[in-house]
């Protein structure tokens, strides 16, 4: 579905969910983006592995939303953007993006909620993706305190949160803590339907944490490996563009720990799911 300008229709706001209280403040912008369907069709480019195109199209609706003063919009779109920097490891694009969405944060007085939580995530993630594991520890701190205030335990908003947080925690080498998060991470995941993908991921990280912390790794990265073959070859679980994401992102350490029939099974399932969309 493309994004035709005379096809608007006034979005529902993707941070508080309606459309009445968009904009509460005497500060109304001259218009609003549509954040919507500008998710839709870049998750749609995503799941065809077309990342330029995704980039170009949040880029220039980023410019939009400032152009017309939407600050809530365009915070929902720099979230995205952060994602996508992480991808194409573009540091400074990322680190800006960071910056410009804890900003939107502060000016749309947001801090506290959920929604500013779910981009803090965001930048956190970002943060540690470009060398700044402490500050996305004292950030994803924040978001945990957040969720666990406003969010049921078994939100699958926590299997993202705890790995992510994990991840961070080994760059500061916190392992014990790493391997905590990871567990509870996992403890959300494997009661999310279709979390069998994620589950496969944070195995995979447990795997490299174990490798680094324990001094008789083998059975524990054994153990992980094996979990993680078992999880991505679940039966129910969709062949779409996630699962290609995912296969894509485990197939070389699946390779790295000498599973190489594996590594090239996963990056054969990922072109196939990217040539067929």
């Amino acid at each position: 579905m493309s994004l035709d300008p005379f096809d608007f229709k006034e979005p529902h706001c993707a941070l508080c969910g309606g459309k009445d209280f968009y904009y509460p403040d005497k500060n109304k912008p001259a218009g609003t983006i549509p954040v919507p369907r500008i998710l839709e069709k870049a998750d749609a480019l995503f799941d065809k592995n077309d990342y330029p195109a995704a980039g170009r199209l949040l880029e220039n609706w980023q410019r939009e939303a400032e152009a017309l003063g939407d600050k809530r919009g365009e915070l929902s779109v720099v979230s995205e953007l952060m994602g996508y920097y992480r991808k194409i490891n573009d540091k400074e694009k990322g680190l800006k993006s960071v910056e410009r969405g804890l900003a939107l944060i502060d000016e749309l007085s947001l801090g506290g909620t959920v929604s500013a939580a779910t981009v803090q995530l965001n930048a956190a993630t970002t943060m540690k993706a470009f060398g700044k594991a402490a500050d996305a520890v004292a950030l994803y701190a924040e978001t945990e305190k957040i969720y666990l205030e406003n969010l049921s335990p078994s939100d699958a908003r926590f299997g993202g949160l705890y790995n992510n947080y994990a991840l961070a925690l080994t760059d500061v080498k916190r392992f014990a803590d790493a391997e905590e998060s990871y567990k509870k991470a996992l403890g959300v995941m494997e009661k999310t339907e279709h979390g069998e993908a994620d589950a496969a991921i944070t195995y995979v990280n447990m795997a490299h944490l174990y490798e680094t912390w324990k001094e008789e790794s083998e059975e524990f990265v054994s153990s992980c490996m094996e979990r993680a073959k078992e999880l991505l070859d679940t039966p129910s679980l969709p062949r779409n563009g996630y699962y290609a994401f995912v296969c894509s992102k485990c197939a070389p350490s699946f390779g790295y720990f000498g599973y190489f029939l594996e590594d090239a099974e996963l990056k054969k399932r990922a072109e196939e799911i990217y040539e067929r969309a």
